[in-house]
């Protein structure tokens, strides 16, 4: 088992990546997704908060205060699940399958998991 560890910026590079690759493939269902009113709806919500939980991580490494940090992460929080809320639509309603989704929506709920963490481990409320 490998036990090296990171340090927080080399945690915190590998968050960065993973959100932007999650946003990458929340763009690429985007992409695949059929013309009609309410795929492309959905669609479109799903980049928006997927793209925008990358943003504002990248936001949260520059913040300026321990109070701005757990604002901006609760962001994060905020948009990866609502990005999750639409790839649980897009199944619901029968647009993709769950078989489609299920990678990128597990991959969702580890991000979510770690942000939330990192969320409550800041000691602010």
């Amino acid at each position: 088992m490998d036990t090296q560890r990171f340090d927080k910026g080399e945690f915190a590079d590998g968050i960065e990546n993973r959100l932007k690759m999650y946003t990458f493939r929340c763009v690429q269902v985007f992409r695949a997704l059929p013309r009609s009113y309410e795929a492309q709806h959905f669609g479109k919500q799903l980049v928006r908060s997927s793209s925008s939980s990358a943003a504002n991580y990248r936001a949260v490494r520059r913040a300026r205060s321990k109070n701005e940090f757990f604002a901006k992460l609760s962001i994060v929080v905020e948009e990866l699940d609502e990005s999750l809320f639409w790839l649980e639509m897009l199944i619901f309603t029968e647009i993709l399958s769950e078989t489609r989704l299920s990678s990128l929506i597990d991959e969702g709920y580890q991000l979510l998991k770690i942000v939330a963490k990192a969320r409550n481990n800041t000691g602010t409320s």
